[in-house]
C-alpha cells in the first residue's frame, strides 16, 4: 500500500511510540482519527495506521471532501494512568504539530473529544474538541446517521424499500455509534440483537431491553442486516454471513478486497465501509471546516443515501461490485475531479 510520508517517534515525556501515516494530500490536508490502542507488536500499530490511513483516502474522496486521508496511532503496551495518559498524547500532539498541518487529527477508537483538548495544547491542527471549547463534540451521531443514510439505500436495493418495521438488524459493537443505530432501528420497529466484547455495554444493551448474541456468533446469525460496528477484519474468504445485506461504520472489514467479489457471489450486498462510515467525518469537516450550520451539516451526511444510491445502480449496470464502483468514485476524485461511470445518476444534495 502506497504512503506519502509515515512518521514513528518515541515520546520525549512518556517514552510510548506515537505515528502518523499521511497517505494522500491530492485533495488537501489529510484528515484521520487519532487511535489509543495496546498493539502486542509496534509491526501491528504500524499496519494499522497504513491500512486505516488508506481508507480516510478513500472515505473523503468518495465522500467529496476536499480532503485527504491520514491517521495517526498510539502504540500502547499497556494501559497508562491518567497522568501517563496526559504525557503521551502531549507527545503525539508534538509529533502532530511537526507535520505543520498535512495532517489534522481526530477522534478515534480509545480517544475522544476531552483527549483532543489535550492535544490542542500544543497543536491547532485537531476537530472535534468539546462543544464548549468551540468544536462538535463527539461524531458519533452523526456518523450513524450516514451509516442509516447507506442503509437506506442498501435496504431499497435488497428489499425494495427502506422500511425497517419487522426487519431483523444484527448490530456488531454496542458502542456509541452502535447505540445510536440500535435505538433508532429500534424506535422504526426493527427486531434489533446487539453484540460486543465489553461486559458494560452489554450491561447498557440489557438495560435497552434489547437481546444480545455473542461476538463469535454475530455474523452467523439469521438477520435482514447485519452491521459491522467494532472492529475491522470481520469477512474473509470462509466467512458465512446469514444477511443479504451488510451494512456498517467499522473500518476495514475485509480482510482483503476480493472478499468483496465473495460475498456478491453468495448473495450479500456488502456496502463498502468508508462509504458507509463517512458521515461523521462529513458532518465534523462541514462543520468545523466550512462554518455550516448544524442542519446544512447534516444535510450533507444524508446525501449519503444518494451517493450509496449511485455507488449501487453503477455496480448493478456495469456487472462490479459496490466496492469497485466507489474505488472509482474514489479515483475519479483524486486523479481527475471527473465524475465515475455511473448510469444516469442524480445530482446528490448539498448544502448551500
Amino acid at each position: 500500500m502506497s504512503v506519502q510520508e509515515l512518521i514513528v517517534r518515541r515520546g520525549r515525556r512518556s517514552g510510548v511510540t506515537t505515528m502518523v501515516a499521511v497517505h494522500s494530500n491530492a485533495l488537501g490536508p489529510a484528515v484521520g482519527g487519532c487511535r489509543f490502542k495496546v498493539y502486542p507488536r509496534l509491526h501491528d500499530a504500524i499496519d494499522d495506521v497504513l491500512r486505516l490511513s488508506a481508507a480516510m483516502t478513500r472515505k473523503c474522496a468518495a465522500a467529496g471532501l476536499d480532503f485527504g486521508g491520514g491517521k495517526s496511532v498510539v502504540a500502547l503496551d499497556t494501559v497508562p494512568t491518567v497522568g501517563q495518559r496526559r504525557d503521551i498524547l502531549l507527545d503525539h500532539a508534538d509529533l502532530i504539530a511537526s507535520l505543520d498541518g498535512a495532517y489534522v487529527a481526530g477522534p478515534d477508537v480509545g480517544t475522544g473529544p476531552d483527549d483532543m483538548l489535550v492535544l490542542r495544547e500544543r497543536t491547532r491542527h485537531v476537530f472535534c474538541l468539546p462543544e464548549e471549547h468551540g468544536g462538535t463534540g463527539s461524531s458519533s451521531g452523526p456518523t450513524a446517521v450516514g451509516v442509516l443514510a447507506a442503509l437506506r439505500a442498501g435496504a431499497r436495493a435488497v428489499f425494495g424499500d427502506a422500511e425497517m418495521a419487522g426487519r431483523k438488524v444484527v448490530i456488531s459493537g454496542y458502542g456509541s455509534v452502535g447505540a445510536h443505530l440500535a435505538a433508532d432501528l429500534s424506535g422504526r420497529g426493527a427486531e434489533v440483537v446487539v453484540s460486543d466484547v465489553d461486559e458494560r455495554r452489554l450491561a447498557a444493551a440489557r438495560d435497552q431491553g434489547l437481546p444480545l448474541v455473542r461476538p463469535e456468533e454475530v455474523v452467523g446469525v439469521e438477520a435482514d442486516v447485519l452491521i459491522p460496528a467494532a472492529v475491522g477484519g470481520v469477512f474473509d474468504k470462509g466467512t458465512e454471513v446469514n444477511a443479504p445485506l451488510v451494512v456498517g461504520p467499522a473500518n476495514n472489514q475485509l480482510t482483503d478486497d476480493t472478499v468483496a467479489a465473495d460475498l456478491a457471489a453468495k448473495g450479500v450486498l456488502w456496502i463498502p465501509d468508508f462509504v458507509a462510515s463517512a458521515g461523521g467525518v462529513v458532518y465534523t469537516l462541514g462543520r468545523e471546516a466550512q462554518n455550516l450550520t448544524h442542519e446544512q451539516a447534516l444535510d450533507r451526511v444524508e446525501a449519503l443515501e444518494e451517493t450509496t444510491r449511485r455507488i449501487l445502480d453503477a455496480a448493478s449496470a456495469n456487472g462490479t461490485t459496490p466496492l469497485a464502483e466507489a474505488d472509482a468514485l474514489a479515483e475519479a476524485r483524486l486523479t481527475s475531479g471527473a465524475e465515475p461511470r455511473t448510469p444516469s445518476p442524480r445530482e446528490p444534495r448539498t448544502a448551500a
